[in-house]
């Protein structure tokens, strides 16, 4: 069940993000039995690593913290819609929900290309229905128009 109190830590992440050019606007809080498990953001340029999203290193620090590749029964909480490569590695963790705030349109306004990468390898149609929901968009737009207003890399 959605709790606004972990779409607001996922902000605050995202924001330690931003806040330190680690990358864009996105954080991510896995939740299990209403107690946070792991939490990231995006750190592609502090990394120099393309795959170091928040969603992929919450799951990373969930699994390590846990013991387990399995995430089963955890939810995660996240800035922004999963792109394509995250939405396969929460599959892959067995994550049962996802709580995004903005739209994958909402992220190219601000400089990102997740919508050329559904349009090259397809769209979100086969996902359950109630798999992504889409929760505190305008908390989540605040957070985007902090980062367009910020001197930044895209990439």
């Amino acid at each position: 069940m959605y709790q606004k109190k972990f779409m607001e830590t996922a902000i605050e992440e995202a924001r330690i993000g931003i806040t330190n050019s680690h990358g864009g606007p996105f954080g991510a809080v896995i939740v299990k039995n209403s107690a946070v498990i792991a939490s990231s953001h995006n750190c592609v340029l502090k990394n120099n690593d393309s795959t170091c999203h928040g969603e992929i290193d919450a799951i990373r620090k969930a699994e390590q913290k846990l013991g387990t590749y399995d995430l089963s029964g955890c939810e995660l909480y996240t800035t922004s819609e999963p792109c394509l490569m995250c939405l396969a590695a929460i599959l892959w963790a067995n994550i049962n929900k996802v709580y995004y705030g903005c739209s994958i349109e909402d992220s190219a306004r601000i400089g990102f290309r997740d919508a050329k990468f559904d349009a090259m390898l397809g769209e979100r149609n086969h996902l359950p229905a109630d798999f992504l929901e889409q929760r505190d968009r305008d908390l989540c737009l605040q957070l985007f128009d902090e980062y367009s207003n910020m001197d930044k890399t895209i990439y």
